[in-house]
């Protein structure tokens, strides 16, 4: 199973991966580690990132999925995963460029759609400390943001509630899809 956290930022996507990755005892896989140089220069100027800069970024972390499911593990992967082309990029690499890729969910591979308020989520972005990402580029990842569809394989958080609850929702599922 692969849990990929994702949501825009400030959302709380880390945190939880921490949490879980403690409760689960998965490995999680920090998306923002992945990140080219040049991104994240690009962020810390207060530059929204385009497709053709995540590009890079998402394939290196099509690659991290890959060798989990290859390997068989469990994992977590933190990203953002704002849109349904870049969740398609996760799940089949440069396939999902191409016309013919499978525009369908991937067996054992869920995403953990954080999502809440603007005004929340801006101020816990104003409050935080040491992280390359500004709250100035908050309105673009929301302007980007595509929630994810029904027929993709997604669990959608509210974050107003707390981690302990979040995580307790997602052992339920976890426990439903085992069973």
């Amino acid at each position: 199973m692969i849990y990929i956290v994702m949501g825009v930022s400030g959302c709380g996507k880390t945190t939880l991966g921490n949490s879980l990755s403690e409760k689960l005892g998965w490995p999680m896989h920090e998306g923002d580690d992945y990140h080219p140089d040049e991104n994240i220069k690009k962020m810390a100027r207060g530059e929204p990132l385009t497709d053709q800069d995540r590009l890079p970024w998402l394939l290196k972390l099509h690659d991290v999925i890959m060798r989990v499911r290859s390997a068989r593990c469990d994992a977590i992967v933190v990203c953002s995963a704002l849109k349904q082309l870049y969740r398609q990029i996760l799940l089949y690499g440069t396939r999902a460029l191409s016309p013919s890729c499978p525009d369908c969910a991937v067996p054992g591979v869920f995403f953990l759609f954080l999502y809440g308020d603007y005004d929340l989520i801006h101020q816990r972005l104003v409050d935080r400390r040491g992280h390359f990402m500004g709250a100035d580029l908050l309105r673009s990842q929301f302007a980007a943001l595509e929630p994810p569809t029904g027929e993709e394989n997604a669990l959608a958080l509210d974050i107003r509630k707390s981690i302990p609850d979040i995580v307790t929702e997602i052992e339920e599922h976890l426990l439903s899809f085992k069973s």
